[in-house]
């Protein structure tokens, strides 16, 4: 992953109404220098799919997610969509949001992250992370802004999380998120060993007051692009009006010396965060623990055991 560019494109767009939707999607895409060639090129999409409990609102929006689907097949690539939700399956969760349909009709094709491929981050630490991942030519990260329970705010560096494959994820929870954990380091460890990707932020409407589940939508406006997502987190703190120091994975990206973390070096060649900022947008005052309760742990993860096997077209 490329993680010395500085720039990020931010752009106004007030809904998800077509066609302005595309040629916005097309707009910010296009500013992208170092793409390459991408005709038959592996495209892997990976948004924010955790779940569909509470409506569409705490994945990436179904028709921001198609959008950019269908740019990437006018380029003549092969594209895929993958996540391992919370409970249930990606081919599910798309249902619920109504991105299925329009995937199946564009010949896209849904991959569930269950086969795995063991790699060894930079600091030593073990990672099953998901294969289809890791095997595309170019990492599409499609995450939705919204505020966290736990990392205060989640933007483009926090859905990467989401190519850990299936149980490692709440796993990594116990294992490394108590008080003295590492948690928030260990996901910009995984920076470091993910294929070439971009982002592309879903700040059309966020959600806030909390999340990531449970939150309340928020008129944004906003999207974003960039292929640092260090650098796109900085942006949209500024753009949130939350004090960067307040996000722990700022923090940690901080500390690990990533490019990206300092406003005054980034450049924006479309609209800057300040001329963007909004006004009321609700992240929780203190956050809760990283480290889940065992019961909790146990619990859930027999819940998701159960609706891999009752959900058809799972596997």
């Amino acid at each position: 992953m490329q993680l010395n560019s500085t720039t990020v494109a931010l752009v106004s767009q007030l809904s998800y109404q077509q066609p302005l939707l595309d040629q916005t999607v097309d707009h910010l895409l296009s500013m992208i220098d170092d793409l390459g060639t991408l005709r038959t090129a592996r495209i892997l999409l990976k948004p924010n799919l955790i779940t569909a409990r509470n409506g569409s609102l705490p994945c990436t929006e179904g028709r921001f997610i198609t959008a950019v689907a269908r740019w990437f097949l006018e380029q003549g690539a092969q594209v895929a969509i993958g996540d391992s939700p919370a409970f249930g399956s990606a081919r599910a969760v798309l249902d619920a949001i109504g991105a299925l349909s329009t995937l199946q009709s564009l010949g896209v094709p849904v991959v569930e992250f269950s086969r795995t491929q063991p790699i060894i981050l930079p600091c030593g630490q073990p990672a099953a992370m998901a294969a289809a991942a890791m095997e595309c030519d170019l990492l599409v990260n499609l995450p939705r802004v919204k505020a966290h329970s736990q990392m205060r705010v989640t933007l483009a560096v926090k859905n990467y999380f989401g190519c850990l494959s299936g149980f490692h994820k709440p796993w990594w929870h116990m294992a490394h998120g108590g008080n003295n954990g590492r948690f928030a380091a260990l996901l910009l460890d995984l920076l470091a060993v993910l294929p070439p990707s971009l982002s592309l932020v879903d700040g059309i409407v966020g959600m806030h007051q909390t999340g990531p589940i449970h939150g309340e939508p928020f008129s944004l406006g906003v999207m974003s692009c960039g292929v640092n997502p260090v650098a796109i987190d900085t942006a949209l703190l500024v753009l949130l009006g939350i004090d960067s120091s307040q996000s722990p994975l700022w923090r940690a990206a901080c500390q690990a010396g990533i490019k990206g973390t300092v406003l005054e070096d980034l450049v924006f060649p479309l609209a800057a965060p300040v001329g963007l900022r909004v006004q009321g947008f609700v992240v929780p005052d203190e956050l809760g623990p990283v480290r889940f309760n065992p019961f909790r742990f146990v619990r859930n993860s027999l819940k998701r055991l159960l609706l891999r096997v009752e959900v058809p077209g799972s596997k």
